[in-house]
């Protein structure tokens, strides 16, 4: 019997650790959170306007013109990692149509930083 119980003795501290751990963060952010937030604090952040209000209200285009170039500039740091990981086997060819990609990309950005689209007046 103690032999088996030898055998399960890692997976029993691996559950007991990390149940600890699991409990702890839980528990941490009601110990530590700053109860009294402010108006600015609760405002909304992420849309600019609040979530509750007029659905027919104008919304300022910046916000998707914005949203748009994050998702070019994450689709561009997307195809970078496989061209990293096969950058031996795919050659010259592969390097140079990399080095077209993001030589359109870099045109784009500074069209888009020349034509002030990344300023938030």
């Amino acid at each position: 019997m103690s032999v088996i119980l030898q055998d399960y003795l890692p997976v029993v501290v691996f559950i007991v650790i990390a149940t600890v751990i699991v409990l702890g963060l839980m528990v941490a952010p009601f110990l530590v959170a700053y109860k009294n937030p402010d108006a600015e604090k609760l405002s909304a952040y992420e849309c600019g306007f609040n979530a509750f209000d007029d659905a027919r209200m104008k919304f300022d285009v910046r916000f998707y013109l914005i949203s748009l170039l994050f998702i070019i500039f994450d689709l561009e740091v997307a195809y970078l990692f496989p061209w990293v990981a096969a950058y031996r086997e795919i050659g010259l060819f592969g390097f140079w149509s990399m080095m077209v990609f993001l030589g359109v990309l870099t045109v784009g950005f500074i069209y888009e930083w020349k034509k002030g689209a990344l300023e938030w007046d």
